[in-house]
């Protein structure tokens, strides 16, 4: 069977290259770096409601409603910790080149500061300003 054309072996004259199908590599690392935020923040949340935290378990269990405040909690915790899943995969993306210690990047050299001198002039008595208040 032959392989499907695509970019990268697509012969001028043979037929017109067909674009890969599917999510691209970026969107799949964020959507699965999501998928493990909301991961850990449904087993903090169970983990909370189970240890009885604050007396979040009891809360839940006699309202007729707490599910549903599990659910809201379970979603607005799954938002924030698969929100700073998704910023560390993408920091963590950079190459690291040769000789590069991996830690800071390519910054400028920071330069040394030097003390200067400054000579104070003193004001002549009785004009001192006064605050405005």
């Amino acid at each position: 069977m032959a392989e499907p054309l695509s970019p990268r072996n697509h012969v001028p004259g043979q037929g017109e290259a067909r674009p890969q199908a599917g999510i691209p590599p970026l969107v799949a690392l964020l959507m699965r770096n999501a998928a493990l935020g909301f991961c850990v923040a449904a087993l903090f949340i169970g983990a909370m409601v189970l240890f009885d935290v604050g007396g979040l378990g009891g809360l839940v269990m006699n309202s007729p409603d707490g599910l549903i405040a599990v659910g809201a909690l379970t979603f607005a915790t799954g938002l924030t910790f698969g929100s700073v899943q998704m910023g560390i995969a993408i920091m963590q993306l950079a190459e690291r080149d040769e000789g590069d210690s991996g830690r800071g990047g390519r910054r400028m050299p920071v330069q040394q500061l030097a003390h200067a001198v400054v000579r104070r002039r003193h004001r002549a008595q009785g004009h001192h300003r006064r605050a405005p208040y």
